[in-house]
């Protein structure tokens, strides 16, 4: 295994590596990690099982590309709006668009976090899913209660439950989300904001 590894980084050029983790993204959105077999994603790929090993050493290396490449990108989005400097609805509005354009570019990479993060956080090699979960937690918290104290945010909020509304409100579209459909992530991130913010009643 160690020689098709090495095989691998020499051959194997980042494009196809692009297609391929693309491919298996969307099997293991569809069917679960477990579930999933290698025959399942060559099937996929046009490839014969074996040809895969050339690629990859193993199914789980392929999944921790495809986890640790999405967060890589998520985290780059947020650590910009977080030292922009905003105002904290400002900053709320904008991680909401972040994470929107997150979802536009791996949709089946946030559909497997929101599925298999828990009990793939346990293991070693995914234990920066629990670190970037506790990351994520305290930048949203953070925002909100920022947002209470400087009377942005209503002082009757329960934090951690509009926390958890927010995230799961936004995070859910992954699964009915498909690029170029008839919106794209920044429309559809200003129609939940509009909705989160200011409610869906028509005020008298």
């Amino acid at each position: 295994m160690p020689t098709n590894k090495k095989k691998t980084q020499v051959t194997a050029s980042p494009e196809r590596r692009r297609e391929l983790l693309a491919t298996a993204a969307e099997v293991f959105a569809a069917q679960g990690y477990n579930a999933t077999t290698v025959r399942r994603i060559a099937d996929e790929a046009g490839l014969l099982a074996g040809s895969l090993y050339y690629h990859f050493d193993s199914k789980e290396s392929m999944l921790d590309e495809i986890l640790s490449a999405f967060l890589d990108e998520l985290w780059e989005g947020y650590d910009g709006v977080l030292a922009a400097g905003l105002g904290p609805r400002e900053t709320i509005e904008a991680l909401v668009t972040e994470s929107f354009r997150e979802i536009d570019r791996h949709r089946a990479a946030v559909a497997i976090y929101q599925k298999e993060s828990r009990h793939l956080a346990v293991l070693p090699r995914f234990r920066y899913l629990t670190e970037s979960q506790q990351k994520f937690e305290k930048a949203w918290l953070g925002t909100l209660e920022r947002g209470v104290a400087a009377g942005a945010f209503r002082t009757d909020l329960d934090i951690r439950l509009t926390y958890r509304f927010v995230r799961d409100t936004v995070w859910v579209a992954a699964s009915w989300y498909r690029p170029g459909g008839g919106h794209g992530p920044e429309e559809i991130a200003r129609q939940y904001l509009s909705m989160v913010l200011d409610g869906i009643a028509v005020r008298t």
